[in-house]
């Protein structure tokens, strides 16, 4: 699909990394050296992952980030420009790093990430257009910028712009920080086990409402969607569509992406949910 003029706006706001993708045979244990079947160079991060399946939905969707003055960003911008995503807001750190990640999946789609997460990039909240924040139907932040998110949170809820955490595995204490200034905490099964350690999926989701965010999620995969909000007696499940999965790199960020655009598009929770649930099996095959 083709975003038009009319579509919902999503901000996104986050993560762009130079994704050096490797299929292999299996993750070997190491000391170990294996051959590649097939290699890929490409745009990923959450958020710009997110962003790129919001622009193939068909909504209309800007990237606020930042990237070094490396021979990664500047390419790294034009290709996420090239999937229909708005990049006029990706900041330029002078001597910064990008991120960068090699990931490796094997034929069921099991995957491991390295991860750097690039060096000089802790730009002023400030650099970004807070101001055209109020033009957007939702704003879909992840924690790896988390100055900006804080900042970004914080204001789409002073002037009433719906919000959404992608609230990945991360340091316990961004989660903290960032899920109470949510509208929306979508966890992974991670992410919920560092927000909320030792307790059981229900309660994590109900720590997260009484934290401060009005809607609690964590996806499960192929388990499906746990998700709750005030009111509710226990949480409801939005089931998982059954496929052969592939490639599982990227499916949470298109989840993530589809949920913002639903939320944008003012859609029920509900059915918001089952589009997502939709888009995420699909996974990188969004972008």
């Amino acid at each position: 699909m083709t975003a038009c003029a009319q579509a919902p706006l999503v901000i996104c706001l986050g993560h762009l990394v130079a994704d050096h993708t490797f299929w292999v045979e299996d993750i070997p244990q190491p000391p170990a050296k294996a051959v590649a079947r097939r290699y890929s160079l490409g745009v990923g991060g959450l958020a710009a992952n997110a962003a790129i399946a919001v622009a193939r939905l068909g909504g209309r969707v800007r990237f606020w980030g930042r990237i070094g003055d490396d021979r990664n960003g500047g390419p790294l911008a034009a290709e996420l420009a090239g999937f229909g995503v708005d990049v006029s807001a990706i900041r330029i750190a002078p001597g910064a790093r990008t991120p960068v990640s090699s990931v490796l999946l094997d034929p069921v789609g099991e995957r491991v990430i390295f991860a750097f997460r690039g060096e000089g990039l802790d730009l002023d909240p400030e650099v970004l257009p807070m101001g055209t924040l109020g033009e957007a139907g939702a704003l879909l932040c992840d924690p790896r910028w988390p100055r900006a998110a804080e900042a970004a949170l914080r204001r789409a809820r002073a002037i009433g712009v719906p919000s959404v955490l992608d609230a990945e595995k991360s340091e316990a204490r961004l989660l903290a920080a960032l899920v109470p200034l949510a509208d929306h905490a979508i966890f992974s099964q991670p992410g919920l086990q560092i927000f909320a350690p030792g307790v059981a999926p229900a309660e994590g989701l109900r720590r997260a409402l009484a934290a401060g965010a009005r809607v609690a999620a964590v996806t499960r995969g192929e388990h499906g969607t746990l998700w709750l909000t005030d009111g509710m007696e226990r949480p409801a499940e939005t089931p998982a569509f059954p496929v052969e999965a592939t490639n599982t790199a990227g499916a949470g960020d298109v989840f993530h992406g589809a949920y913002a655009l639903a939320l944008a598009e003012g859609q029920p929770l509900p059915a918001l949910m089952r589009f997502a649930s939709a888009a995420g099996r699909c996974g990188r095959r969004m972008g």
